[in-house]
């Protein structure tokens, strides 16, 4: 997608004028996805929320039956992969990495309209929201593999009330893979709209994904280097986002790759504790995750904890007679380094519904 520098203009005017007019209605998440070397993919993310979310991991194995939570005509799946998640409240999947190594995560976005469903129309099941990612590391081995089933629209994403707020959840969701591909996907005005390659490694929260594009791409002919804004709304959080993991040196040292990683997601965090009188939904940042999906290692940070720790997926169980495992986290209890035999055999949460 490109744009004569006029035009970037006037589109890029355009949409803060949106952002200004929807300023009270955002909440902040970002997520960025860092190609390198020797098949090293790394997608991390933020979760910015204005209230404690009371997260935990979560270690779900192969052959959970399923139920999207909707009533009735739920869809119902078994699960085909194990993956390792971190749920909000525990009522919802919030971001995680499957055994196949492909990540899922889900951001705010304000603009999102999901399609009209019919609760008693048996062709056309319902999903919860917050199973929605759930049901694509559930599923699915390959970002292609998700988009191609996901664009049928063989079942309709189901919103509900989003807890710390007065409205219902709207949400985007990103996946990426070991292969470095990755797609967007937002419901807009009711209908699917899906962003699928490699170059689409950047995501935050309003506006929709393709105005994004065009202030990255305005902002690219400024030139990071002399001038980036600086605040904690989503559209900057994307333009930085943009220019410092693609101004990363691609490398075949982990070491390097996850240290650059987490530098990019915490520059583009949101401060602890900040709060904001004119715009009270702009959000600290809680947590920071980051997947790498060559190793298929889940690593994660408090913002409350002094340390990053991890799971290596390759250490837990995952077969259909294990045990759903895990891993609460205190903010007095600070775990370091590799957590994966440190989860507990728990009964499973059940997913918001209706």
């Amino acid at each position: 997608m490109k744009l004569g520098k006029r035009s970037a203009v006037t589109l890029v005017l355009g949409i803060i004028a949106t952002l200004l007019s929807g300023m009270l209605s955002t909440l902040a998440c970002s997520r960025v996805v860092y190609h390198g070397q020797d098949n090293i993919v790394l997608t991390g993310r933020n979760m910015d929320w204005k209230e404690e979310m009371h997260t935990h991991l979560w270690a779900f194995p192969q052959g959970m039956k399923r139920n999207g939570m909707v009533g009735p005509h739920s869809l119902e799946w078994t699960s085909k992969y194990g993956s390792v998640i971190a749920a909000s409240y525990d009522l919802a999947t919030a971001d995680g990495l499957n055994e196949k190594g492909l990540a899922a995560n889900v951001l705010w976005l304000a603009e999102s309209v999901y399609p009209q469903w019919e609760p008693k129309n048996p062709d056309r099941p319902g999903l919860s929201i917050a199973a929605w990612p759930q049901y694509v590391l559930d599923n699915f081995s390959t970002v292609s593999e998700a988009v191609k089933e996901l664009r049928q629209e063989k079942f309709a994403v189901v919103t509900a009330a989003a807890i710390g707020t007065s409205g219902l959840a709207t949400m985007h969701l990103s996946i990426s893979d070991a292969a470095g591909d990755s797609a967007i996907f937002e419901y807009i005005d009711g209908k699917l709209i899906i962003h699928h390659g490699r170059a689409f490694t950047v995501m935050t929260n309003s506006p929709t994904f393709a105005k994004q594009l065009a202030l990255a791409e305005y902002w690219e002919e400024i030139g990071g280097t002399v001038m980036l804004p600086g605040t904690n709304r989503a559209a900057d959080r994307f333009v930085r986002g943009s220019f410092y993991i693609n101004s990363l040196p691609k490398v075949d040292d982990m070491e390097f790759a996850l240290a650059a990683t987490f530098s990019v997601i915490r520059n583009i965090s949101a401060p602890f504790g900040i709060k904001d009188p004119i715009r009270p939904n702009v959000s600290a940042t809680r947590w920071r995750t980051v997947s790498d999906h060559k190793n298929r290692i889940y690593f994660f940070e408090s913002t409350q904890m002094p340390n990053i720790f991890w799971v290596e997926l390759s250490k837990l169980d995952f077969s259909p007679t294990a045990p759903v495992r895990k891993l609460t986290i205190h903010k007095n209890q600070p775990y370091a380094g590799d957590t994966s035999q440190r989860f507990q055999p728990t009964e499973p949460f059940k997913f918001q519904g209706l």
